[in-house]
């Protein structure tokens, strides 16, 4: 298989050393301009979308952001022996590289170095006897591969076209099969959607099956845990102190939040039903965490009119008793 590089910093539009921070910004800038859920222009934003995810996924976590950084321009040589890692493993030449995935929203560059894995079991395990009793009879290696779904396909659910290009034998030429995979609703972080009998073919005794692993797209609003989401929202030290009626993104549009007098910075508010779909049934709530800002910034007049809060207010957050 041919693997294409990814320079995935160059994706997101920052340098090397880059801070944690700066690439969470420079993320969430691209994902607000393409993400499929809230994209104005969603002709070629969703190709856009796919390719700063999986940079982000890579280069948001410190371990795999060390090992992308470890390849350097010997990337080559490390995806060499990745490969023949994956061949001493199976036992024989049809090992994970052997295989390319299209449709799953990740690159075979990914799926290389920092995806599921396309080997879920020893394609070698011994299981019987041919009828000649001459051969071992061996059953086919389950593959396995990850599968970027959008918070709205988990609320929705959604039909996904993916391929799998393969040898017809090994060292043999390569088809390619087409598969519409369901993706139910509810289907979460790290749930399996099996294909049965697509792995690879056994000899005299089943073939393997296939595994497509969910990964969620990083959403620029919301962030996921099991079934409900968590939202931050940005208020402005009058808005919390004045009370203040904010319109909330939701996955379906959008909901009033009505915020009262005196909100405290990391304070909650709960919208019932507005999050993932539950394995229980129902939904999930949206959780809408205040995070209050100040202004980088004053003019002299707005300076003026804090200096004069100050001078008035008998609030004194360090005070005790």
């Amino acid at each position: 298989m041919a693997v294409s590089f990814k320079d995935y910093y160059a994706t997101l539009g920052v340098a090397r050393d880059a801070s944690a921070d700066e690439i969470k910004k420079s993320f969430r800038k691209l994902a607000r301009l393409y993400h499929p859920d809230v994209a104005k222009n969603k002709v070629g934003a969703e190709e856009k979308f796919k390719e700063a995810n999986e940079a982000y996924e890579v280069l948001s976590d410190p371990a795999k952001r060390a090992h992308y950084d470890e390849l350097g321009a010997d990337w080559q040589e490390g995806a060499a022996a990745a490969a023949r890692r994956g061949a001493a493993g199976a036992g024989g030449p049809m090992h994970g590289s052997d295989f390319e995935f299209g449709g799953t929203g990740f690159s075979d560059f990914f799926e290389t170095f920092f995806g599921a894995g396309q080997r879920g079991r020893d394609s070698f395990r011994f299981s019987g006897r041919r009828e000649d009793d001459e051969e071992p009879a061996t059953p086919g290696a389950d593959l396995t591969a990850d599968i970027l779904v959008t918070l709205n396909e988990v609320l929705k659910g959604a039909v996904r076209q993916v391929t799998v290009r393969r040898p017809s034998a090994p060292g043999g030429p390569r088809h390619t099969d087409t598969y519409q995979v369901r993706i139910p609703p509810g289907a979460g972080e790290g749930k399996r959607i099996r294909l049965a009998g697509q792995g690879t073919a056994g000899r005299g005794a089943e073939a393997g099956d296939l595994y497509l692993r969910v990964r969620l797209a990083r959403h620029p609003d919301f962030r996921p845990q099991g079934a409900d989401l968590y939202f931050d929202l940005e208020l402005a030290p009058w808005e919390a102190v004045l009370g203040s009626k904010i319109t909330i993104p939701t996955l379906d549009g959008s909901a009033k939040l009505t915020v009262p007098e005196g909100t405290q910075a990391g304070r909650q508010f709960r919208l019932r039903g507005l999050g993932l779909p539950r394995d229980s049934g129902g939904r999930g709530n949206l959780y809408v965490i205040a995070q209050i800002q100040t202004p980088a910034e004053l003019t002299a007049e707005e300076r003026t009119l804090w200096t004069n809060l100050a001078g008035i207010s008998k609030f004194n957050p360090r005070a005790h008793g």
